[in-house]
C-alpha cells in the first residue's frame, strides 16, 4: 500500500505533447484540490508492440518521458509500469484494483481515447462507473486540436520522420528532445577544431532524418548553442552505426561518461560526403554560426 495518495494520470505519454499538457495540469489541479500527489503512470513498452506484434517508433526513450513530466509540469511522481503478456491479458477492473492499491489513488485522469485490460475492454465509460461506485473522482480529458489537426503522438513521428522540427515543436510545446550518456568517439573533431560530444538513440527511439540540426544543449554548468550531426559520417567512416555527434559552441570542458540533454530546434541541411577534411571543417564552421544565431532568437 502506497503512503502518498495520489491523484493518477494514466497513458503513456509519447513526446509528452499540448494533448498530454491538458491531461498533466488537469492532473496537478485536482491533486491540489484534494490535498494529494499528482502522479503519472505510463508503460516501459509502447503497449502496441505487443498486442499487435509491431514495434512502435518513439519519441521519448522511457527516462526522456519522464524527466520532461518532471521538468515541465513539476510531477515529480511517474510510475513505470511494465507491460508484459500477463499486463495484457488483465480484465480492466483488476487493472483499476492493482494499480489503485499499490499507488494510493484516489482519482484518476485520462484521455478521451483511453483504453486499458484484456482486449481495451476498459474505457472511459466504465472508468466513470468504476470511480463513482468506489469514491474516486474521474477526470476525461477532451483531445486537443492545433490547425484543425488534433494533436497526437502519431501526428508528431510524422512531422520527425520529415526532419520538420518545429512543426514537431509546435505540436509538442517544446523542443524535440534527446538525452544520453556521453561516449567516446574518434576525436576527429579536435583535429577539425570543432571538438564534438557523442550520443546515440536509445534502442526503439524514432531517429530523425540523416542531417545537421541547431540544437540546445542542456548541462548543469548551463545552456549551450550546439551543431549536431545525426547519420552515419560519410566522410570519414564506412560503419552503418548511426550517432549523434555535437560541437557545443563556447563548451572546452569534459563530459565524457556523464548525461548529456538537446533539445533540437531545426533541420540545417542533409549529411553528406566532403572532398577532403578541409572543406568537412569550414562547413562545420558555418554550420556553427547559424545554429549559434538560431539558437539566440530562441532565448
Amino acid at each position: 500500500m502506497a503512503e502518498r495518495k495520489c491523484v493518477l494520470a494514466l497513458g503513456f505519454f509519447d513526446g509528452v505533447h499540448r494533448g498530454h499538457a491538458a491531461l498533466l495540469n488537469r492532473t496537478t489541479a485536482r491533486a491540489e484540490a484534494l490535498g494529494v500527489d499528482p502522479a503519472v503512470m505510463t508503460f516501459d513498452t509502447h503497449p502496441d508492440t505487443l498486442v499487435q506484434g509491431t514495434p512502435v517508433p518513439l519519441i521519448n526513450s522511457a527516462p526522456d518521458r519522464a524527466y520532461l513530466i518532471r521538468r515541465l509540469f513539476g510531477i515529480d511522481r511517474v510510475e513505470f509500469f511494465r507491460f508484459t503478456e500477463e499486463t495484457m491479458h488483465m480484465p480492466w477492473e483488476e487493472f483499476l484494483r492493482s494499480i489503485r492499491s499499490e499507488l494510493g489513488v484516489v482519482g484518476f485522469v485520462v484521455g478521451y481515447d483511453f483504453r486499458f485490460g484484456w482486449r481495451g475492454e476498459g474505457n472511459t465509460g466504465r472508468l466513470r462507473d468504476y470511480c463513482a461506485a468506489n469514491g474516486l473522482t474521474c477526470d476525461v480529458v477532451d483531445k486537443v486540436e492545433l490547425d484543425g489537426i488534433t494533436v497526437s503522438s502519431t501526428h508528431i513521428r510524422s512531422l520527425l520522420r520529415e526532419g520538420d522540427m518545429l512543426r514537431a515543436e509546435y505540436f509538442m510545446g517544446h523542443p524535440h528532445f534527446l538525452s544520453d550518456i556521453v561516449r567516446h568517439g574518434h576525436r576527429l573533431g579536435r583535429h577539425l577544431g570543432a571538438p564534438t560530444v557523442n550520443m546515440q538513440f536509445a534502442p526503439g527511439v524514432l531517429i530523425p532524418p540523416h542531417g545537421v540540426y541547431a540544437t540546445r544543449a542542456i548541462l548543469p554548468e548551463g545552456e549551450f548553442a550546439a551543431v549536431t550531426n545525426i547519420g552515419v559520417r560519410p566522410t570519414v567512416s564506412r560503419e552503418p552505426t548511426v550517432t549523434v555527434e555535437s560541437h557545443l559552441l563556447g563548451f572546452g570542458g569534459n563530459l565524457y561518461g556523464r548525461t548529456l540533454a538537446l533539445e533540437f530546434f531545426d533541420f540545417l541541411r542533409p549529411e553528406r560526403r566532403f572532398a577532403d577534411l578541409d572543406e568537412l571543417g569550414a562547413q562545420i564552421a558555418r554550420d556553427g554560426e547559424r545554429a549559434r544565431q538560431i539558437v539566440e532568437a530562441r532565448r
